[in-house]
């Protein structure tokens, strides 16, 4: 059994393995006890108040998480070999609760909003009176995002690109690209993708209402589009399509990269985004 204990922040981490990524930032009061392996990738980030009990953990590169996080299992479930929990890259998470009696997998680009609580299991009086239980897995995809308070059930699986609207209660499979609500979740839509020329005029609405916040931020940088290709500062390219760009990175680029994130352009790089020092 392998430890890292952080006495000054209250963190304490008990594992048969760990493994910990370049540039890895903890919170205080992280309590974390597996019989498996944890390991969480470069550049993430675990806020304050964690209580995590299970086999495997696994959280991948530049995870951002708040505050408040219980990952476990009940009846029993979190001691066994399938009561593993795998998050991809770069999600976001919150103060969620993650039951993992079974296996709980979830992909690159995935946010849980706030109280979204997630459940392997379900019991209570004997099954050979009639009396319903079951356990199951959950699986969401890459790039989904679950709104605030819903709760996802045993079993489900929730699709690439789906949108899960607050609230919700997921009962069964959720398709991708599909916008789904309610209680139990039901279809709402087909997420269709946009026209090119509506693209460029989108795009152009949110280039001017950045030039308002930059100025508000006391910052005058120099814009230029040419879609899917913006130039920032004549010395950073970011490409809208690819979601990659390369240049001098500072204060600026940082409030730019802030800002397109907001809809759901989210460029990565050694440098965390500039909202998330404030909440540090």
């Amino acid at each position: 059994m392998e430890t890292y204990i952080d006495q000054e922040k209250n963190i304490s981490i008990k594992a048969m393995d760990i493994k910990i990524g370049k540039n890895v930032l903890f919170g205080n009061n992280i309590d974390v006890y597996i019989n498996g392996v944890f390991s969480i990738g470069d550049r993430s980030r675990l806020g304050n108040n964690i209580n995590i009990r299970g086999n495997n953990i696994s959280f991948g590169n530049d995870l951002f998480h708040t505050r408040g996080l219980s990952i476990g299992g009940g009846g029993g479930g979190r001691d066994n070999s399938t009561a593993n929990l795998t998050i991809g890259d770069r999600c976001t998470i919150h103060n969620n609760h993650i039951n993992i009696a079974k296996e709980v997998k979830i992909g690159n680009d995935v946010g849980l909003s706030p109280e979204v609580t997630i459940y392997t299991h379900g019991f209570w009086l004997s099954v050979l009176e009639g009396y319903p239980a079951k356990f199951a897995g959950v699986k969401i995809e890459d790039g989904a995002i679950i709104g605030y308070r819903s709760i996802i059930l045993p079993g489900v699986v929730i699709h690439k690109n789906a949108v899960i609207g607050a609230g919700s209660v997921v009962t069964k499979n959720i398709e991708g690209n599909t916008i789904c609500a309610g209680n139990p979740a039901r279809f709402i839509r087909k997420i269709n993708p946009l026209s090119k020329e509506d693209k460029i005029q989108k795009l152009s609405e949110i280039i001017d209402e950045y030039k308002k916040i930059a100025e508000y931020h006391k910052i005058h940088p120099s814009i230029i589009v040419d879609y899917p290709i913006i130039t920032f500062n004549n010395n950073c390219i970011f490409n809208v399509e690819t979601l990659t760009f390369h240049g001098i990175e500072d204060e600026e680029t940082d409030d730019f990269r802030d800002y397109m994130r907001r809809w759901g352009l989210r460029f990565y790089s050694d440098r965390p985004f500039k909202s998330i020092w404030s909440d540090r």
